[in-house]
């Protein structure tokens, strides 16, 4: 049986949260493919991990039998102390609510070793590429612009730039627009807005359309030695054909022919086979097509089409000025030797197609980039494909592409994950072809080490519950706004009325003792939440009343954060939730937890990043809303 307790707990929290997500039961297939995922950077014991497969299945045995409540507990337990949530500084004490504390001691000498270790993991180091020369690299970052990047756009981005500066080499940013339907200007800007903010720098930046008159020569050059013919069948009868891999007659067309049709394809003029004197124009169905094999076992070298007319919109950059536009397969090829390209990275969902790539540049006699792919990036429930995202945004569902419950950049921007925290988890998935859908919880682990230090401390109480103590004593309390990091202090005015948080008022019983943190101690005399925990702190009158106790810190006292009367805000908090279960929509992707928060956070600017106590990581929206970053 496995030895190590970190991994052993890393195994548990994937099943357990698997339980959770799918009504109580625990796939073993998808435990093991992301206990695979996580081990990049956990700690893991030595050996093969397939050989640990019987272990993970002992593991899940084990954890089968438990109910969903208990399976939920024990969720919360290990992820406390996985994340060290349950380390209190002086101040706050030892004895927070496992479940919900999220406040650090880094001054624990323990946990700064165990910082460093994590530290050192992080530290990761991409594959050495095949006949790299240092200085000689050359990569390129290649997306069309047709919607707004995404997390599977940034890991491409990353790791093209990182691989460029592991070899001194240079990074190309190239917009593939050969598509003026689906391209527009804000998605240009869109992508260097993106690429910007994660910090890539290329060091050239171009356009495929820049090159449409190059690649229309080297379209000329492929039909001068029959590699290409302009074919004119309906788009059903070439996908039919192509299924069943028949040749249309259109293979037979001399050279001659092809050239003539072509050079009339970019003209604009394209009216045809003149030798049927029709006069009829057939533009919508005249394409140029690769001469491949068309009873290839791979589809895709079955005679695919390199040009087609697009006469229906004008191109962004270009205008109307050109309607004959290359497709993927002929401009990637060719672009990427005229540039120079030496490591073409691409998604491995193109690998049937390298084929047809390595093909067309021995046609042309160009040089040859190495292909190197990998699986695509999105996170379980929440899909980078614009079939699933788009259609959001066109009913309205969604407004925005910023909003955070989507994967694009800008959302994760408003969210409040850093870009630093992205380039971490992308390094840290390295090169691989596994399919296996990373949780974002990998993501936030990162983010969370990062905003941890900068987060200022602040008290939020949600569905709150009025609480009358005899006195206080004082009229003002000053609190730190970090345990460990000196940030200032803020002066917090108070009164016997303070707020707590309805999830805390209903565990709490007449004659329980509880400290409200950086205030004093309270003894509970009665408490009317127990009979209806749906009061909230909109009554003028006290649910709960107590006796002050004093200000004697005591680790066996639990504590709570609280709002006073005298100093809270009405606050809300947009928690997103993954956007699909499955392959289904979730209807509710989204809570919206309304309370009272300390007035001070309404001071803080837009885009501040900060906690709330024994809630989670937050970033300012506006002055009286917070986007819930993650725990």
């Amino acid at each position: 049986m496995i030895s190590d307790e970190k991994f052993v707990n890393t195994i548990k929290l994937i099943a357990l949260k698997n339980a959770i997500e799918f009504d109580n039961k625990i796939k073993l297939d998808v435990v093991i493919s992301k206990t695979f995922s996580y081990s990049k950077f956990l700690a893991t014991p030595n050996g093969n991990l397939k050989d640990y497969i019987p272990d993970i299945k002992t593991i899940v045995s084990e954890l089968e039998p438990l109910s969903l409540e208990n399976k939920k507990t024990l969720y919360s337990e290990l992820l406390s102390k996985e994340n060290d949530y349950m380390r209190e500084n002086d101040k706050y004490g030892k004895d927070r609510d496992r479940s919900q504390t999220h406040v650090t001691n880094h001054e624990n000498s323990d946990a700064s070793r165990e910082s460093k270790s994590k530290e050192n993991i992080l530290d990761f180091q991409l594959p050495d590429l095949s006949d790299a020369v240092k200085g000689n690299v050359v990569t390129r970052f290649p997306p069309e612009p047709n919607g707004y990047p995404h997390i599977g756009h940034a890991k491409a981005a990353i790791i093209d730039e990182e691989y460029a500066k592991k070899y001194d080499g240079k990074l190309i940013l190239r917009y593939d627009d050969t598509n003026p339907l689906k391209e527009k200007v804000e998605y240009y800007d869109a992508i260097k807005d993106g690429l910007d903010w994660l910090g890539v720098k290329p060091q050239i930046i171009k356009n495929t359309s820049d090159d449409i008159e190059k690649l229309y020569e080297y379209a000329r050059k492929l039909i001068q030695k029959n590699f290409a013919y302009v074919c004119t069948c309906a788009p059903e009868v070439i996908k039919r054909n192509r299924i069943n891999s028949i040749a249309c007659n259109c293979v037979s067309n001399s050279v001659e022919k092809n050239l003539q049709h072509f050079n009339e394809m970019v003209n604009g003029n394209y009216v045809g086979d003149r030798s049927n004197d029709t006069g009829s124009a057939t533009s919508s169905t005249a394409i140029l097509r690769y001469r491949g094999n068309i009873s290839s076992l791979n589809t895709a070298m079955r005679d695919p089409t390199l040009f087609r007319i697009i006469k229906d919109g004008d191109h962004p950059r270009t205008g109307s000025k050109y309607s004959l536009w290359p497709t993927y397969d002929f401009a990637a090829p060719v672009e990427d030797s005229l540039d120079g390209v030496t490591h073409a990275m691409r998604t491995k969902e193109y690998e049937l197609r390298n084929e047809l790539y390595y093909a067309i540049l021995d046609n042309l006699d160009l040089p040859k980039p190495r292909l190197i792919e990998f699986s695509r990036l999105e996170f379980e429930g929440i899909p980078v494909s614009k079939r699933k995202i788009t259609p959001l945004i066109e009913k309205g569902i969604i407004q925005r592409w910023d909003d955070p419950r989507l994967p694009t950049l800008m959302g994760l921007k408003r969210r409040g994950i850093l870009p630093e925290a992205i380039r971490k988890f992308v390094m840290s998935l390295s090169i691989t072809l596994s399919e296996t859908k990373p949780s974002i919880e990998i993501l936030e682990s990162f983010n969370r080490k990062l905003i941890d230090p900068i987060s200022p401390r602040l008290f939020f109480v949600k569905k709150p519950i009025r609480i009358c103590i005899d006195s206080l004593g004082v009229e003002t309390v000053e609190i730190k706004n970090h345990p460990t990091v000196d940030m200032g202090k803020r002066r917090v005015a108070v009164e016997n009325i303070i707020y707590i948080s309805n999830d805390d008022a209903i565990r709490i019983k007449t004659g329980d003792t509880l400290r409200l943190m950086d205030l004093c101690n309270i003894e509970i005399l009665s408490n009317d939440a127990l009979k209806n925990d749906s009061i909230g702190g909109d009554s003028n009158e006290c649910v709960i009343h107590a006796i002050n106790k004093g200000n004697e810190v005591s680790h066996k006292i639990p504590k709570i954060q609280w709002v006073s009367d005298k100093d809270m805000i009405e606050y809300t908090i947009l928690k997103p939730l993954p956007l699909y279960t499955g392959e289904s929509y979730n209807e509710n992707n989204l809570v919206i937890d309304k309370g009272y928060a300390e007035s001070y956070v309404s001071n803080l600017p837009l885009g501040t990043q900060f906690q709330f106590v024994r809630y989670g990581f937050c970033k300012v929206d506006d002055k009286s809303t917070a986007i819930f970053t993650h725990r």
